[in-house]
């Protein structure tokens, strides 16, 4: 008995310092478990944060440095370089229009001539009358008084068919009020062609502009378009609100009833610096193009496109008159400048 007790009581001197060490243990590990995540919760975060400045500051070097290439490289992309030529664009409103159908012209212009040609008889039989006033030829007073009225019901007539073309074509159209004009009688036959000119609501004041860019919907802005330049107020378009104007067009390259899309100058001219429209470039909603800062060092510009003009856009800021601008190949830069990986084929 005396040595089992003593067995017994050095086994828990044994036990248990090894069970509070093996609890030790195992609070140490869950304070360095919860450091730990913590430590990874502050590296998440501090990852989280960085790219924004990171991706920032690499797309600004990289904005910076262009891209690099050697002459062969050049030769083997095909890259062409076109000096920057110094130009101006008059800013322009854009509207829309619609070629008119020549019959309503023609309808208007038939009854102006049906109604002259009964005034002119009318007048003719009164002005008869009145000189036999007095012969043995003169007319009854009740023949007189019917001559009378039937001038007058005529000239009414010939008045109502003025203003009927009025409202038909404008008030300030460029014939004179008589109606029969050639490009009166060109407008009825079809041989011109009658465009309706609506800008939006509230973007035009004041009288005509001095000329029209017109070109079909599906026409870029910068492709040959038909300038017209004898423009006069027209009524406004029932259909799409705004200020109108009518223009003839000589042209037989646009139908009747076809919508179409014009450009009205407007303010002062804007001085810069002309980029062709081969030389553009899309990348992150804008556009851009290269210029060619040193030997085989190529920089992107932003393009701004709100001022087009003739073949290009006028770039006011960023660029110089001179500096040589890449009109060709210019997406392959930009593939090499987001990918500076990308091999030059």
């Amino acid at each position: 008995m005396a040595s089992g007790q003593r067995f017994v009581r050095l086994t828990r001197r044994l036990v248990l310092p090894v069970i509070a060490g093996m609890a030790m243990a195992s609070l140490c590990a869950c304070q360095r478990s919860a450091g730990s995540r913590q430590e990874a919760d502050a590296a998440d975060a501090a990852s989280a944060a960085a790219p924004a400045g990171a991706d920032a500051a690499s797309g600004n070097a990289e904005s910076s440095q262009g891209v690099q290439l050697k002459p062969e490289q050049i030769e083997h992309l095909g890259i062409a370089l076109t000096p920057a030529q110094a130009g101006s664009v008059t800013p322009e409103i854009q509207g829309y229009g619609v070629v008119l159908s020549h019959d309503v012209v023609a309808q208007a212009v038939a009854e102006l001539a049906t109604a002259a040609a009964g005034e002119r008889q009318s007048r003719a039989a009164l002005e008869r009358a009145g000189r036999l006033a007095g012969t043995d030829g003169a007319l009854s007073a009740d023949a007189l008084e019917s001559a009378q009225r039937q001038a007058a019901v005529d000239a009414a007539a010939l008045a109502l068919a003025h203003r009927r073309l009025s409202a038909t074509l404008g008030l300030a159209a460029p014939w004179s009020a008589g109606g029969h004009d050639q490009q009166l009688d060109a407008l009825a036959s079809g041989q011109l062609k009658l465009l309706r000119a609506t800008f939006p609501l509230g973007s035009w004041k004041g009288g005509p502009p001095s000329h029209l860019r017109v070109a079909h919907l599906d026409t870029e802005p910068l492709a040959e378009s038909l300038k017209l330049t004898r423009l006069w107020d027209a009524s406004a378009d029932a259909n799409v609100p705004g200020r109108s104007f009518f223009a003839l067009l000589e042209a037989t390259q646009f139908s009747e009833g076809e919508r179409v899309q014009v450009w009205a100058p407007s303010g002062t001219a804007v001085s810069g610096v002309l980029v062709p429209a081969s030389a553009l470039v899309l990348s992150g909603g804008s556009y851009w193009c290269y210029v060619q800062k040193d030997a085989g060092s190529f920089v992107r510009v932003p393009v701004d496109t709100s001022l087009p003009g003739e073949g290009g856009y006028l770039v006011t800021t960023g660029l110089a008159a001179g500096e040589r601008i890449v009109t060709a190949a210019a997406g392959l830069l930009l593939a090499r400048e987001i990918n500076p990986s990308t091999e030059a084929e």
